[in-house]
């Protein structure tokens, strides 16, 4: 649960963290990447997508693969530095407006990717046991069905139980509002996966 005793402390530093942290999670490292190797803009590319998954179907493993780690990463940065200047409520309304940055980002007009690489870059930071689960989650599931989208929603929900188990459980509401818009930003996935269309992973 989000408790944000310092919102009537430094109400100012807070709105500063919120603020970089949406910016920060809002760089879109996937179009960044394709257009610096001159492979074009990935939004023309498969899904639409900008995020890891879609830039592995350019072929390019390696672009996949930054893609992803500073995906990850920026949701965790955010989460650490908040995590230095405020502590731990703080932590958790950067991994909020990180994760929302990467959903909405300003520089696409607010046109984002799925968020599932940044969801487990800000747990990874906020509770690495509970990261390191979920990303386990995600590699697990990806192995046994070959879809990205199902080992995204799988992984999404995991981080709750495994939340009420290892703890902090302080985190949990955090958790659900992420796992349900990472569900919501899946919707076409979840179609597709109900008509039995839904593509598997690149090789």
């Amino acid at each position: 649960m989000l408790l944000l005793p310092e919102l009537t402390t430094q109400p100012a530093l807070l709105a500063a963290i919120g603020l970089g942290a949406y910016l920060l999670g809002s760089i879109p490292f996937g179009v960044v990447i394709t257009r610096a190797l001159g492979m074009g803009d990935v939004r023309n590319i498969g899904s639409g997508n900008i995020g890891a998954t879609n830039v592995l179907r350019t072929g390019n493993k390696a672009a996949a693969a930054a893609t992803l780690v500073l995906d990850a990463g920026k949701g965790a940065v955010a989460v650490l530095v908040a995590r230095a200047l405020a502590g731990e409520d703080a932590a958790q309304l950067a991994a909020l407006a990180s994760f929302l940055g990467h959903l909405f980002p300003v520089w696409l007009g607010f046109r984002g990717g799925k968020g599932v690489a940044t969801f487990l870059g800000t747990m990874l930071a906020l509770a690495w046991p509970v990261g390191l689960l979920c990303c386990a989650t995600w590699l697990a599931t990806a192995r046994l069905t070959g879809i990205s989208s199902v080992s995204a929603l799988v992984a999404s929900l995991a981080a709750t139980p495994f939340l009420w188990l290892l703890g902090p459980r302080s985190m949990i509401l955090l958790a659900l509002a992420l796992a349900a818009l990472v569900w919501m930003r899946h919707r076409a996935n979840i179609q597709r996966l109900v008509a039995g269309t839904e593509p598997r992973i690149s090789r």
